[in-house]
């Protein structure tokens, strides 16, 4: 096989590994199917989770629907079909995304709990089945729409332009806000308004069947953590390749392997992620060491094609890159995946010293649990932009810009191993949910509860490896915006000194916006929350039968009453991303305009790792205290660590997720704008 024809048929083996994912994962979905789904209790749990996760999924693509056809009339107008086509393309396929990660979770959740029956293996196993479904679809999903979609435009001009390949990337990261938004709205309101009046004034357990938004609550683990986090995932890894191809033609004008290259990575890591998907196996009661293994294995032959890949296709370098120097670029991207793994799970995990320190403060109140968990979330910021940072630094100097992209879709090429292992979290937290509910033996929760505590590592590790990405996929693409500001108008567009006034007020507002983004989304969820609990409390009063358990609760009403105030919460944050670059642009010129990307990428990072580590530490101190340490569940140390929790439930779930996309967002509209501000 030689170097012309893997060029020539570069995009067509994209394909067929993108094809290969979906047909494994539904390979996975058949077993999952024919696995028991338990006795009638549980089913009808199951059911009523899986129908209100629908429910909410078809009211807010519906509300999408209308608003993406309005700006795909708009791109229509103004840059022609192509265009239009790449965004629908995009915006489809990542709601595609997110739909099978819900309905995947859905059907596993029952099974898991069955499976719990018969110990820590086989559920371990069934969780992380599912999850496996989802990682791999997203993948296949994301590989098959950015290769797939430019052989077409291939086909209809030999040398493509690029910008409908921004418009898919621009597609997928608004329905990303969406879903994200929409999602986190849902998934903590349900929360915290059941815990609010369920744990702390009623003081019955959590995922009580008594508690009238407890469905809610777990409807709420699907849409947000399944649904919400493929769609992010699935533009993350679009918009990365998208980025990596932009910024290869930029910079190396006419050269197709650059193209090719970064899309092929994608493919050796899909084929290694299918096959580390083999090697994860509980053995006793590691669960985590488990999920690493089969991460490992991944990393491990990825590497190896890695460094097959760019001497076969660079045997004599890139201009004056050589071809080592491409392969270092693309293991930084890996070692910086570890590293966000290992940073996070040592900020959230209950064995290690930050989620100690805020349960030990618990000890003395409500006030120093908050204060011990905003510093935890403080200082959990620096270790990763100091590991993004120098692994920024070392593939410039390896490889230029070219180089930062290539260690971006080195870290995204992952993508399916990694959203394996977060999938298994909200899996394991519904199983934990019916086990409770239909009040299973206690040796069954034994099994699901340090399930559920791994899961809730696994997602804010998922969460940190997405912002990192996010945040080199976002420097990429303003590399991108300066290179086609200096083709657009010559060499000086790309300085943006911060002696011009308007560079420093473009740098202001974006540093501002993840803040105010970031302030509506935990509003949207204190206000959503608080119809729960006036809903929660008006059930417990009126229906008189459900603490005695002789009623059963209404259910469907908390979940309707959420779905209404998250649909009507994330539109306005949603649309903020798109209307900030198209004002500034217009108003102020490119220049402030590439101070906003900036400020929005070095704010947004920091906010958003912040946020989600914080809360995840919460999290895991209240389940740390309730394992029997500091005196378990109702004592006064517990009830502080609920208090700590509540606070950190949307800023991991809502608010710190949901920035991601959003500067991704920013930066896609400026791309697509450029030429009409130059």
């Amino acid at each position: 096989m030689d170097l012309s024809f893997i060029l020539n048929n570069a995009l067509q083996i994209c394909l067929g590994v993108g094809i290969l994912s979906i047909i494994y994962a539904i390979f996975l979905s058949a077993l999952i199917l024919k696995s028991p789904r338990g006795d009638s209790a549980m089913n009808e749990i199951a059911d009523a989770i899986s129908q209100g996760a629908s429910a909410f999924l078809r009211t807010q693509y519906t509300v999408v629907l209308v608003i993406g056809a309005v700006i795909a009339a708009i791109l229509y107008f103004v840059f022609g079909s192509f265009t239009t086509i790449g965004f629908g393309i995009g915006a489809i396929f990542s709601a595609i995304a997110g739909i099978v990660g819900m309905v995947v979770a859905v059907r596993s959740n029952i099974r898991t709990a069955q499976a719990a029956k018969s110990g820590l293996a086989p559920a371990f196993n069934m969780a992380f089945r599912g999850g496996a479904v989802t990682g791999l679809m997203v993948v296949g999903l994301a590989i098959i729409s950015v290769s797939g979609f430019y052989f077409f435009l291939q086909s209809q001009d030999a040398t493509p332009n690029l910008q409908p390949l921004i418009a898919l990337g621009f597609g997928g990261s608004l329905i990303s806000v969406f879903a994200r938004l929409g999602g986190g709205i849902y998934t903590k309101s349900a929360d915290v308004g059941t815990d609010m009046v369920g744990k702390i004034e009623k003081g019955i357990p959590e995922d009580d069947p008594r508690n009238p938004g407890v469905i809610a609550d777990l409807v709420g683990d699907n849409v947000g953590d399944d649904a919400g986090m493929a769609a992010d995932l699935f533009e993350t890894y679009v918009i990365t390749a998208v980025a990596a191809m932009l910024l290869g033609d930029l910079t190396f004008k006419g050269n197709q392997t650059v193209l090719v290259y970064p899309l092929l990575i994608g493919a050796i890591s899909i084929l290694t992620s299918i096959v580390g998907t083999w090697f994860v196996r509980v053995r006793g009661k590691s669960i985590m060491s488990a999920l690493y293994q089969g991460l490992t294995i991944s990393a491990l032959l990825s590497l190896g094609g890695f460094f097959a890949l760019t001497n076969f296709l660079f045997p004599q370098g890139l201009g004056n890159i050589s071809s080592l120097s491409l392969f270092y670029s693309s293991i930084i991207g890996l070692i910086i995946t570890i590293g966000m793994v290992s940073i996070t799970e040592y900020f959230t995990s209950k064995k290690f010293n930050p989620v100690k320190t805020i349960a030990n403060a618990s000890t003395t109140g409500h006030g120093t649990n908050i204060i011990a968990g905003l510093a935890v979330s403080m200082k959990s910021t620096l270790a990763p932009i100091l590991l993004i940072s120098a692994g920024t630094l070392l593939a410039h100097q390896f490889a230029g810009l070219y180089g930062v992209a290539i260690a971006a879709m080195s870290m995204l090429s992952l993508t399916g191993i990694i959203v394996a292992i977060d999938a298994f979290g909200p899996i394991t937290d519904n199983a934990g949910g019916i086990v409770e509910m239909t009040g299973l033996p206690q040796k069954v929760r034994q099994v699901t509860d340090p399930l559920d505590a791994v899961g809730n590592t696994t997602k804010a590790v998922t969460k940190a490896y997405a912002i990192g990405s996010a945040g080199l996929a976002a420097l990429v693409l303003f590399a991108s915006y300066t290179q086609e500001l200096t083709r657009l108008s010559g060499a000086l567009a790309q300085v943006f000194s911060l002696s011009d006034p308007r560079v420093i007020v473009g740098l202001f507002i974006g540093g501002a916006l993840p803040y105010f983004f970031g302030a509506l989304a935990m509003e949207a969820v204190g206000k959503a929350s608080g119809a729960v609990v006036d809903e929660v409390r008006r059930q417990f009063r009126q229906i008189k039968g459900i603490t005695e358990g002789s009623e059963k609760p209404e259910y469907a009403k908390a979940v309707d009453i959420v779905t209404r105030a998250a649909i009507r919460q994330m539109i306005v944050p949603a649309l903020i991303p798109v209307v900030a670059p198209i004002l500034v642009g217009f108003l102020l010129g490119p220049k402030a305009l590439g101070g906003l990307l900036i400020g929005s990428i070095i704010t947004g990072l920091f906010v958003a790792i912040s946020m989600t580590t914080g809360g995840a530490a919460w999290d895991n101190t209240k389940k740390y205290i309730e394992e029997g340490k500091l005196g378990g569940k109702g004592s006064f140390a517990h009830q502080a660590a609920v208090t700590g929790d509540t606070v950190g439930d949307p800023y991991k779930d809502t608010a710190g997720p949901a920035i991601n996309p959003m500067i991704k967002v920013l930066n896609i509209v400026a791309l697509l704008i450029a030429s009409f501000i130059v």
